[in-house]
């Protein structure tokens, strides 16, 4: 697969609004360039799969935008993805 998980659905927290606000970004963005290529992004894992499927980008939760490619589990996660998945949690 790619750059793009750390799905750990099952913990709970609000993520049908952050999936609605995700998914407007995607509508509204381009794919963008940056540090997505050195870290590992938290991603709905449906949209992993979907992307995996139409090769849709997708939005992680810091913000990146791009169509994954690479194993996740040669990465570090995203400080930021990681920031906010914990603000989730709370």
């Amino acid at each position: 697969m790619g750059i793009f998980t750390r799905d750990d659905s099952d913990t709970g927290g609000g993520t049908d609004v952050l999936d609605r606000e995700l998914e407007k970004l995607l509508e509204d963005s381009q794919i963008e360039d940056g540090d997505h290529e050195r870290f590992s992004h938290y991603v709905p894992k449906e949209k992993i799969m979907e992307s995996a499927v139409t090769g849709k980008p997708v939005r992680a939760l810091c913000g990146k935008k791009w169509t994954p490619s690479r194993d996740p589990e040669k990465f570090p996660v995203c400080p930021d993805c990681k920031r906010v998945y914990e603000r989730m949690r709370k």
